[in-house]
């Protein structure tokens, strides 16, 4: 090869830098390793990108997560062979069963001893087939960059997730020109986009002659953009409306046509108006096993339409009567236009009728507890939280009761303000999905809800958010329990508290102070809001606040195993339905 066209060409890891450079990605979160030096080397001798050292491979998943979730754009990780590529696999998977858009670049041994259980080998491939996208194993360095423009693309259309791009050592050494498509054409990946106008034209009159009508929407309508659609839509019907957890945010929770979250931890209006709906509006939402119930019993008198741009979601778990297949945006778009256009009108005798019904199930207050005992309730805390961030924080939770809380008692008015991991059910997902969502929201308050067992699980990216200055704040409530397990054993096994007691549990003031930041320990009611108020006033610090509650409270209303969605647990404060 002459000078000429040495300089002409530049090493695979150039070309990957300079590619991500392309689609704009602000930052990577990574761990080096072997197989990835030369990776991190030309990250070294570039500036447009900023490198976010993580402490663990999972915590480099969930930050580009947290990143991907709060902004709408992808969320890039990078991580070594081998161990590298198995840590972040909880990470990758917690990604793909929300469908949010990661690119992950993955070392790999050299071509040459692929195969031959060389160091730090892994089957990269193979291992996260089941829970990614689509995966690439680049065995050109002419082909790296088309690939790469190929990951952004697949991870970013159609239903979103996660796309790993697993690349050998010697892909990052060897050379070749840099030629970065703008686009590209995959014969065997054509995301539909616009829905068939008879089937929406179908949808519009079966709304429009609904007598007892709910409106159901998930995670799609965040992942679509098309809140501002979807409360266009719900307001101009004047239906009620309730949404998963996924959804939560897209449209706002104060307003009063809301009924709260439905499922197995959904409000009683909520559940009870959707078990006695008869025209069921499904958008980008999935029917998962925690909004049905039993599915023999879910919406016994209703006809279903169901909107979603994922045509494998459509009569998967439940079968519906108008499918629509497409993107949200478009489809309530057209929607609304044919609707406007339709002589038919709503029946406001009906709807109001129906109205009056949901509001006597509004009266049973489900969501109510004791709010004078001695010990704090996490409700309470959860409830000061909103009170005092005005629900304008970006929330990140983990996974346990205290997620079910934030859901039931924060009211998400903004949509991707609420982070947190609801298909895999990820214990670990809350502190570093904070790192990335604070990063890319500088100057807003983003606070992660946790328990005492949930942040142990990734606890090592505290030293991240020392290093990189991240000022979250972690309200931690302590119940010195894994307290969602807990909750099971006492209902479901005569009380048989099996391994579900914490025991051991660090100094967490101790611990926080260790690695350089502010921590708050709390025990009374009375101390609650004036330690929620110092926490979020420290701008520039990181504040871990220890809030020592309630034992023995659960989360309720509660859908148990085998019973249909109307067939709810209340509290002690309420009665029993059965």
């Amino acid at each position: 090869m002459t000078e000429t066209n040495q300089a002409e060409t530049m090493t695979g890891a150039d070309i990957l830098v300079n590619a991500l450079a392309a689609e704009g990605v602000e930052y990577i979160f990574g761990y080096p390793g072997g197989t990835v030096l030369h990776i991190y080397d030309a990250l070294f001798k570039q500036h447009k990108i900023k490198h976010i050292l993580v402490r663990h491979e999972q915590g480099a998943a969930h930050a580009a997560d947290g990143y991907a979730r709060s902004t709408g754009r992808p969320g890039v990780a990078l991580v070594t062979s081998g161990p590298g590529v198995t840590n972040a696999i909880t990470g990758i998977a917690t990604a793909y069963m929300d469908s949010s858009p990661l690119v992950v670049i993955t070392g790999q041994v050299t071509t040459a001893l692929i195969g031959n259980d060389a160091f730090q080998e892994v089957d990269t491939v193979g291992i996260s087939r089941p829970c990614v996208k689509h995966n690439f194993l680049v065995d050109d360095v002419n082909k790296l960059a088309e690939t790469i423009k190929k990951a952004f693309y697949i991870a970013t259309t159609g239903r979103p997730g996660p796309v790993v791009i697993d690349i050998p050592k010697d892909i990052t050494a060897n050379r070749a020109v840099f030629n970065y498509p703008e686009t590209v054409e995959m014969r065997s990946y054509k995301p539909i986009t616009g829905g068939h106008l008879g089937q929406i034209r179908r949808a519009a009159e079966l709304i429009l002659s609904a007598k007892r009508p709910i409106i159901y929407s998930g995670g799609g309508v965040v992942l679509g953009n098309s809140s501002q659609l979807l409360t266009d839509l719900t307001r101009s019907l004047g239906y009620p409306i309730t949404q998963t957890l996924m959804g939560l945010g897209s449209y706002p929770a104060t307003d009063s046509q809301f009924l709260g979250m439905l499922g197995m931890h959904g409000t009683y209006e909520a559940n009870m108006a959707m078990h006695e709906c008869d025209v069921l509006i499904a958008i980008g939402a999935r029917f998962d096993d925690r909004i049905t119930g039993e599915i023999d019993k879910f919406c016994p008198y209703a006809k279903i339409i169901h909107i979603d741009i994922d045509p494998s979601s459509i009569s998967k778990n439940v079968q519906v009567d108008i499918p629509i297949v497409g993107a949200v945006d478009q489809v309530l778009q057209d929607l609304m236009q044919i609707i406007k256009e339709m002589e038919q009108q709503p029946d406001k005798d009906a709807i109001s009728t129906w109205w009056d019904q949901i509001n006597l199930w509004r009266k049973e207050n489900c969501l109510t507890y004791n709010r004078d005992s001695e010990l704090i309730k996490p409700q309470f805390v959860i409830e000061k939280l909103y009170e005092l961030t005005g629900g304008d924080a970006y929330i990140t939770s983990d996974v346990g009761q205290h997620q079910m809380f934030v859901a039931q008692y924060y009211k998400f008015t903004k949509p991707r303000h609420w982070i947190n991991s609801g298909g895999l059910g990820t214990m670990g997902f809350g502190l570093p999905a904070a790192m990335g969502t604070q990063l890319a929201h500088p100057d807003n308050t983003v606070v992660c809800v946790t328990g005492e067992a949930s942040i142990q699980m990734c606890i090592q990216e505290f030293s991240t958010c020392k290093q990189f200055d991240l000022p979250i704040k972690v309200v931690n409530l302590n119940n010195r329990y894994m307290g969602m397990v807990r909750q099971w054993q006492e209902m479901f096994y005569d009380k048989r508290y099996s391994h579900s007691y914490v025991d051991a549990l660090p100094d967490f003031m101790k611990l926080i102070d260790s690695y350089g930041h502010v921590g708050i320990r709390i025990e009374k009611p009375a101390d609650v809001e004036a330690a929620l108020k110092e926490g979020l006033a420290m701008k520039d610090r990181l504040v871990f606040m220890d809030f020592i509650i309630d034992q023995g409270e659960n989360v309720y209303p509660m859908v148990t195993a085998g019973k249909g969605h109307h067939e709810m647990v209340l509290s002690p404060e309420n009665r029993k339905v059965s």
